[in-house]
């Protein structure tokens, strides 16, 4: 029996800096919705060097599957790679790491997820993402009557096939009394109304961004409380929402929750890759090992994901089990009609 089977994708991550990289500080149409004030500028043709490379696994399926293992979770990855040499070190690397690479896909048609993330020497960053393996897990490769005893799943950003499963992973998981964590993406949250809503309502957890938060609910994310009023009748569960290094607020439908991030802290900041599935990851472990305390929780979380900005990578500064960490302070908030709050 697994504690926690975590779904999403598997990727390597390759990371190049360079003070080659010029900032262009013009309006720019990238062919998105509306211009950006800024973008990286290479010279055309040229041979640009570089000052640091590094490789690193990632993808939101591998990095929260970490952060289980190392908390004393028996956790599993259901997910998949390319059949090549990036997939085959991922599965090494979660092996030993003890997460259970029993679930996870060998894909022969497809190579593993990769992102190529550019930075200039100021930490700014371009991410180009090639979406691969991982987008073909469909419903017949996921190994159902191997995990309908699993405590928890732990649903990260889904692409691709699996984002069209999602609505039947959390289905089973009801149906086999498995609790969900759901940390959707842009494509989850664009699913229709109706059908998103009849999925979150059987959330536990639900993990969003303020972006996320905003999209979801039409609210402007400054307006927390009419986010969590809506987000409340959307998702029962617990709701959580992460802020931008700014903090994070979490409710219960009683209470609202809320501490600081990074953002507020003074603490230096090497890498963002894979922030958010730290403080998820880290924020359900101690959901799970102190039944349902959302202070502690958010303490887990906030601190697991700032041990993740201090090293480069999505998984090498993870806490473990029993690790001592800075215990950030929580302030809670009753709230009562019209979504008024009081601080306890």
């Amino acid at each position: 029996m697994y504690d926690i089977v975590t779904f999403g994708s598997a990727a390597q991550d390759v990371r190049v800096k360079s003070k080659a990289f010029k900032i262009l500080n013009d309006k720019v149409d990238f062919g998105g919705p509306g211009g950006t004030d800024q973008g990286i500028c290479l010279p055309l043709g040229s041979k640009i060097d570089v000052e640091d490379i590094s490789f690193a696994s990632g993808g939101g399926g591998t990095n929260t599957a970490v952060t289980f293992a190392f908390q004393g979770f028996k956790t599993a990855f259901c997910g998949a790679v390319g059949n090549d040499f990036e997939g085959q070190e991922i599965l090494r690397e979660l092996k030993s790491y003890k997460v259970d690479t029993k679930l996870a896909k060998k894909n022969n048609t497809k190579k593993t997820n990769t992102s190529v993330i550019i930075s200039s020497s100021d930490n700014d960053r371009t991410i180009l993402v090639y979406r691969g393996a991982s987008e073909e897990v469909g419903e017949k490769d996921i190994p159902w009557t191997k995990i309908k005893k699993a405590k928890w799943f732990y649903i990260a950003p889904l692409t691709g096939l699996l984002c069209d499963t999602f609505g039947k992973i959390v289905d089973f998981a009801k149906e086999n009394n498995i609790k969900v964590a759901v940390n959707p993406s842009k494509q989850q949250l664009s699913l229709p109304t109706d059908q998103l809503e009849r999925i979150l309502s059987k959330v536990d957890i639900l993990f969003l961004n303020q972006e996320e938060a905003s999209f979801l609910t039409k609210v402007s994310f400054e307006d927390e409380n009419e986010i969590f009023k809506k987000i409340d009748i959307i998702c029962p569960g617990v709701a959580v929402m992460t802020k931008d290094g700014q903090g994070v607020v979490a409710s219960d439908g009683k209470y609202l929750y809320s501490a600081p991030g990074s953002g507020q802290m003074k603490i230096k900041i090497v890498d963002t890759t894979g922030a958010g599935d730290s403080f998820a990851s880290g924020f359900l472990s101690d959901y799970i090992r102190t039944n349902g305390n959302i202070e502690r929780a958010i303490q887990l979380g906030l601190a697991n994901g700032l041990a993740n900005l201090s090293v480069v990578g999505a998984k090498g500064g993870l806490l473990k089990k029993g690790q001592s960490f800075e215990k950030i302070p929580v302030s809670k908030q009753e709230c009562g009609q019209n979504n008024l709050c009081i601080t306890k």
